[in-house]
C-alpha cells in the first residue's frame, strides 16, 4: 500500500514536471503565503512606484539643467531651481525606498513566521507512515536551513530585488522614449547579458537544488550522530561516524563550490558589459550631438538612465545567488507542504460510543507497498476484555496494535469500535476513546506535571493528582525531588526508564479511554519500578478493554484471551489454559518460553 501520495523530488531535487509548470506552481505557492498581507504588499508597491518615479526624475532634471540652464540660456536661476529640485527628489527617493524596504521586509518576516508554524503543524499532522519513508534530517533541514535561506532573502534582498526589477523595466521604457536609435546600441549590449543569464539560470537552478539536498544529508548525519551518541561511544564508532559525516560534508562543499564556479563566470560578464555599453553610448551620442540629432542634455540623461539600467542588472546579478538559493529552498518547502496527509477527518465524522466491542474484519496491511505485514486478520474483542497479542519477533503484533490505535490505516478491511468504522470518526474523538501506550514513554522538556497534561492540556492540577491516586502512584511520585513538579530533562533523561513509563500510564489514565493498547509497555521497566508499574497497570486496565503486545507470557497467563500472531496471520485465539491444553502452536511457544519440553498432546 502506498500510505502517502506525494510528489517526490528527483535525484537533483528537481520537481517532476519542472520548468515553466514548476515555476508557476512556485509562484502560486508564494502568492498564497502573502495573500493574508495583501494590504501591506499593496502599500509596498505604492512605495516602490514612488521610489521609481523619484529615481527616474533625477536624470530628467539633469537634462533640463544642462539644456535650459547651461547650453541654451546660461541661466543660473534655472540651475538653482533644477539643483534644488534634484535634492528634493533625492530626499523623497531615500524616504520612499526606506518605506518600501520596511514594508517588504516586514511582510516577509510575517510570511516566514507563518511558514514556520505551517510547516511544523503540517509535519505534526502527518501519519506514522510518512515518517517511515522520510529522513528526519531532511525534514529538519526544511525547518532550519531552507527557511534560514529565505530569511536571508527577506532581510538582505527582497526590497532591492523588487526595486531593481522595477527600475530595469521602467528604464527600458524611458530609454526607448528618449532615443530609439541610441536604444538599439544599448540593446546590442544587453543581448550577451540576456543569453548569459538564461544559461546561468538553468545551470544554477539545478546547482542550488542539489545544494539543498546535500544540506539535508549533512543535517541528517548530524542529527543521527547526536541521537545515537551513546551507542557510538559505547562501540567506539566515533571515527567511522565522523568519516561518514565528512563524506556528506564534502559532498555539500562540492555542491556549494559548483555554484561559486558558475557565479565567477557570470558576474564579471555583467559588469564588463555595463562598462562597454556606457562607452558605446558616449561614442554614438557624441556623434548624434555633432550631427544635431540630439542635445547634450539628452545624451547626459541617457547615460544616467543607462547607468540606472545596468545598476539594476548589477544588483539583480549580485542577488542572483541568493534568489536561486531561496527559490530552491522555497521549492523544497512547497513540495513538503504539497504532501497531503492521507489520515484526515471525514467531512461528517461519526461519534465513537463510550463503550462497545472492537471488531477487526479481514484486515490487511503492508508498509509502503512492500510485503504484507498483516494478512486477513479477523478478531472481536469484547468490552472490558484483556486480550494479549503474542508471537515471534516480526510476526506483526506491534503493527496490528498500531492499526487498532489508528496510527496506520489498513490497506483493506475495517476496524470498528462500537460498530463505527474508525475511519468514519474524527481523529480527536478516536484519541479520546483509544489510547496507545508505546514501548518507551517519550517525555518532553518540562515537569512531570507538564508531561502528564499532554494527554489533556486543559486538565487542572487536581485532576492530575486524582489520576495519579487512581493508579496507586501517589507515594512513588512523592519520592521524586519535587514531586509532580520535578523537571524531567531532555527526553526524560532525569528519570529512569520505569519512571518514564509510569508517566505514560498516568497520561493514559488522565485520558480515561475506553480501549487501552499497550505495545510492549513493560519491556523496558527496571526491577526497582516494576512493582509500581504492575500496580498501575492493574488499576488502569480494570474493567477497561485492553490489548497488550507481549513477549513475556506471564502477562498472557493472566489475560482473558490470547491471540497468537505468526507471519501476519491470526493463528490461534482463546484463553491461555485452553490453548495450552490444545497442544497447538501457542502451546509450543509457551513451552519454549518456559524452557521445558513440549507438553504431550
Amino acid at each position: 500500500m502506498r500510505a502517502i501520495s506525494r510528489r517526490r523530488p528527483g535525484p537533483t531535487g528537481e520537481e517532476p514536471g519542472g520548468g515553466r509548470e514548476a515555476r508557476q506552481h512556485l509562484g502560486r505557492a508564494a502568492w498564497a503565503m502573502m495573500r493574508p498581507y495583501r494590504r501591506r504588499v499593496g502599500l509596498a508597491l505604492v512605495a516602490v512606484a514612488g521610489a521609481l518615479a523619484t529615481t527616474l526624475a533625477g536624470p530628467a532634471l539633469v537634462e533640463y539643467l544642462i539644456n535650459q540652464g547651461l547650453v541654451d540660456h546660461h541661466s543660473m536661476r534655472v540651475v538653482d531651481i533644477a539643483g534644488g529640485a534634484y535634492l528634493a527628489v533625492a530626499a523623497a527617493s531615500f524616504a520612499l525606498t526606506r518605506w518600501q524596504t520596511s514594508l517588504l521586509s516586514g511582510t516577509g518576516e510575517l510570511v516566514l513566521n507563518d511558514l514556520r508554524k505551517r510547516v511544523f503543524g503540517h509535519l505534526l499532522a502527518q501519519p506514522m507512515s510518512f515518517y517511515d519513508s522520510e529522513s528526519s534530517g531532511q525534514l529538519l533541514s526544511r525547518m532550519t536551513a531552507d527557511i534560514d535561506t529565505l530569511e536571508s532573502l527577506v532581510q538582505s534582498g527582497i526590497g532591492t530585488f523588487v526595486m531593481s526589477v522595477g527600475l530595469f523595466f521602467t528604464s527600458v521604457v524611458v530609454l526607448i522614449a528618449i532615443s530609439p536609435p541610441l536604444f538599439v546600441a544599448t540593446a546590442a549590449c544587453l543581448v550577451p547579458i540576456v543569453a548569459a543569464s538564461a544559461r546561468y539560470r538553468t545551470a544554477s537552478t539545478k546547482a542550488y537544488r542539489a545544494v539543498r539536498l546535500r544540506i539535508g544529508d549533512t543535517v541528517s548525519s548530524l542529527d543521527e550522530g547526536l541521537a545515537g551518541v551513546r551507542v557510538i561511544q559505547a562501540f567506539r564508532r566515533e571515527r567511522a561516524v565522523g568519516e561518514d559525516f565528512e563524506r556528506r560534508n564534502a559532498d555539500q562543499l562540492e555542491a556549494e563550490l559548483h555554484t561559486v564556479r558558475l557565479a565567477s563566470v557570470f558576474f564579471p560578464k555583467v559588469e564588463g558589459t555595463g562598462v562597454l555599453a556606457t562607452a558605446a553610448i558616449l561614442l554614438v551620442g557624441g556623434a548624434f550631438v555633432h550631427l544635431h540629432l540630439t542635445s547634450i542634455g539628452a545624451v547626459a540623461a541617457y547615460v544616467l538612465y543607462v547607468g540606472n539600467l545596468f545598476n539594476s542588472i548589477q544588483s539583480l546579478s549580485q542577488l542572483f545567488d541568493l534568489l536561486q538559493s531561496s527559490g530552491a529552498a522555497l521549492s523544497t518547502v512547497a513540495t513538503l507542504l504539497d504532501t497531503h496527509p492521507t489520515m484526515t477527518d471525514p467531512d461528517d465524522p461519526l461519534p465513537l460510543p463510550g463503550s462497545g466491542p472492537l471488531q477487526l474484519d479481514d484486515v490487511h496491511f503492508a508498509y509502503d507497498g512492500e510485503r504484507p505485514v498483516v494478512t486477513a486478520v479477523g478478531l472481536r474483542v469484547h468490552p472490558g476484555e484483556h486480550l494479549v497479542l503474542v508471537g515471534p519477533t516480526g510476526a506483526g503484533k506491534s503493527t496490528l496494535a498500531k492499526l487498532v490505535g489508528r496510527l496506520y490505516d489498513p490497506s483493506s478491511g475495517t476496524i470498528r469500535f462500537g460498530g463505527v468504522d474508525l475511519r468514519s470518526a474524527s481523529i480527536a474523538g478516536l484519541r479520546q476513546r483509544i489510547v496507545v501506550v508505546p514501548q518507551e514513554g517519550f517525555l518532553f522538556r518540562g515537569s512531570v506535571l507538564d508531561n502528564v497534561r499532554i494527554a489533556r492540556p486543559g486538565a487542572r492540577e487536581e485532576e492530575v493528582h486524582r489520576a495519579v491516586e487512581a493508579l496507586g502512584l501517589s507515594d512513588r511520585f512523592s519520592e521524586l525531588p519535587d514531586g509532580l513538579l520535578t523537571e524531567v530533562g531532555e527526553r526524560g533523561s532525569h528519570l529512569s526508564a520505569g519512571e518514564r513509563q509510569l508517566v505514560s500510564l498516568v497520561r493514559a489514565a488522565l485520558t480515561d479511554p475506553a480501549v487501552l493498547v499497550m505495545d510492549e509497555a513493560t519491556s523496558s521497566v527496571d526491577p526497582g519500578t516494576g512493582r509500581w508499574v504492575e500496580t498501575a497497570l492493574a488499576h488502569l486496565t480494570a474493567g477497561r478493554t485492553t490489548i497488550t503486545v507481549a513477549h513475556r507470557l506471564t502477562i498472557a497467563e493472566r489475560a482473558d484471551r490470547v491471540a497468537l500472531i505468526d507471519g501476519g496471520r491470526l493463528v490461534e485465539v482463546g484463553a491461555h489454559d485452553e490453548l495450552v491444553s490444545a497442544g497447538g502452536p501457542y502451546a509450543e511457544l509457551f513451552a519454549a518460553w518456559q524452557g521445558t519440553p513440549e507438553p504431550a498432546g
